[in-house]
């Protein structure tokens, strides 16, 4: 083992709600945890997170900065890095940071989130997280009774503009280059969401507030808000050098594959938060995060049983 090499329990990667929770439990535990965190968080653009009970409104950086000092009190050691290599050994596995680090660890959990691939509509990117949304519970409140703008991005596109019509009178499917079916058209005709179709090349932006889209033919659609549908990306680096199997969820994206308690397919990993489901928000991160933690104790528990019962017989039997 070299100066810079450290010996954990649980190595944790990724320090969101996911890997904070996690890290919590095990620390809680009396565990050593490393967390390993590259400081780039999902929802870094959004100003505030919604729908988290008794933090609702708050800035996501608060929940980091107060998770992170809770985990710290515990013993918890937390590093600003990124995982380059990780392999697996003999006693449970070696992971060696951007910088150089390397550190061994028991077991991993992986809590790395996931990116958003957005439209290529010049303007999008620029706002995202701000008037260019996605998700009702996240966002909708907030631009309730506005003029909103579903733009078709996939098969859940629709779904996506019957949910914001819950919160505005005044929502505007945008088809794009697509033709929606019989069925489809019915269901946003009934509810008075209007259908435009063409392709839209750019969004609209005065003083720094998104005003509209501008489509093909030139004409400028007014709105307030933009909902788009991302593709939702676990990273691949690391689940493919240790083997993990991912799951693609057809019009949505790509995640580990876990079972109910957030083990992966490869003894010793588990994988949490949007890492391991999409869909999550931060709530559901968060306890997700709790669940792998406590899978994590258990398994080193049940391990340590079974060597402290090989060592007593072997005391008998010498």
């Amino acid at each position: 083992m070299n100066d810079t090499q450290q010996q954990y329990d649980v190595l944790v990667i990724g320090g969101g709600p996911a890997g904070l929770s996690a890290a919590l439990v095990l620390g809680r535990s009396r565990r050593s945890v490393l967390v390993v965190d590259a400081g780039e968080p999902r929802n870094a653009p959004a100003a505030h997170m919604q729908a988290f009970l008794s933090r609702d409104g708050a800035p996501p950086s608060d929940l980091l900065a107060a998770g992170r000092a809770e985990v710290a009190a515990y013993g918890v050691d937390i590093v600003g890095d990124s995982i380059a290599e990780i392999d697996r050994t003999a006693t449970g596995f070696t992971a060696t940071t951007t910088s150089g680090a390397t550190y061994d660890a028991r077991r991993v959990v992986l809590a790395t989130g996931l990116r958003d691939v957005l439209p290529d509509v010049p303007g999008i990117r620029e706002r995202w997280g701000r008037d260019v949304i996605h998700c009702p519970y996240c966002h909708g409140w907030e631009v309730r009774d506005q003029r909103i703008a579903v733009l078709a991005t996939g098969p859940m596109s629709a779904h996506q503009a019957q949910l914001f019509r819950q919160l505005s009178g005044r929502v505007t499917f945008l088809a794009g280059d697509t033709d929606p079916d019989a069925e489809t058209r019915t269901a946003l005709e009934a509810r008075s969401i209007e259908i435009v179709t063409g392709p839209v090349a750019e969004l609209v932006v005065e003083d720094d507030r998104l005003t509209g889209v501008r489509t093909g033919s030139g004409a400028v659609l007014p709105l307030d808000a933009l909902v788009v549908g991302t593709r939702m990306e676990a990273p691949r680096d690391l689940p493919d050098r240790l083997g993990l199997e991912m799951t693609e969820l057809p019009g949505m994206g790509r995640q580990v594959t876990v079972d109910d308690m957030g083990a992966t397919t490869v003894p010793g990993v588990w994988a949490a938060g949007n890492a391991a489901d999409v869909r999550m928000q931060v709530i559901n991160a968060a306890a997700a995060g709790n669940l792998a933690g406590a899978a994590v104790n258990m398994d080193m528990v049940q391990e340590e049983v079974r060597l402290a019962v090989q060592q007593q017989a072997s005391r008998t039997t010498a």
